[in-house]
């Protein structure tokens, strides 16, 4: 297993967390901010991120899948929501690894709209500018970048490379289930 190529490396991931963080801090003070990560691919982006947010906040998740062990966004998608308190009312800050297609965020976002938020933003660590195709803004983006396959910082393929501190590129030969 090769490991892959560098496309951010760590200590610019860790400056656009801090400003993210300074942002949606300036943006929240005075309201009950609930941050709502989508497993499994967030959890490392919003463990930092709410370090970085200086005031008191909730944390809680939700899981939504659509690649499998492909490199290809897939038309199935699994939604599993493990919250434990309503969202009604309450200013909502969805935190996800990436913006690919659009399709898992807008079936999210219908989700959660259904429940009557106060407010339902977005932070997103990274977006694929010519690919994506997402009905709602992207509030807090982090990273715009091609339509690479990409790993780390809690990415994943087939549960690999998680554990990296960089965004990363994975080599086309390690796929070994193209679509």
């Amino acid at each position: 297993m090769n490991q892959p190529g560098i496309l951010i490396e760590s200590s610019y991931i860790q400056e656009k967390v801090s400003s993210l963080g300074k942002q949606i801090t300036e943006d929240y003070r005075g309201k009950e901010l609930l941050l709502i990560g989508v497993l499994k691919g967030s959890f490392i982006f919003l463990a930092d991120l709410a370090r970085k947010i200086k005031l008191e906040h909730k944390i809680d998740f939700l899981r939504a899948a659509s690649y499998g062990n492909s490199t290809r966004s897939s038309e199935i998608l699994d939604l599993n929501f493990l919250m434990k308190e309503s969202i009604e009312g309450k200013h909502v800050l969805l935190v996800e690894d990436i913006v690919d297609t659009g399709k898992t965020l807008n079936k999210i976002y219908e989700s959660l709209f259904s429940q009557k938020p106060a407010s339902l933003k977005l932070s997103a660590l990274l977006v694929k500018e010519k690919v994506h195709r997402f009905a709602y803004p992207i509030d807090y983006p982090g990273f715009f970048i091609e339509d690479h396959f990409v790993v780390g910082y809690g990415l994943d393929f087939a549960e690999k490379y998680r554990h990296l501190d960089y965004i990363g590129i994975l080599d086309e030969n390690e796929n070994p289930h193209p679509s």
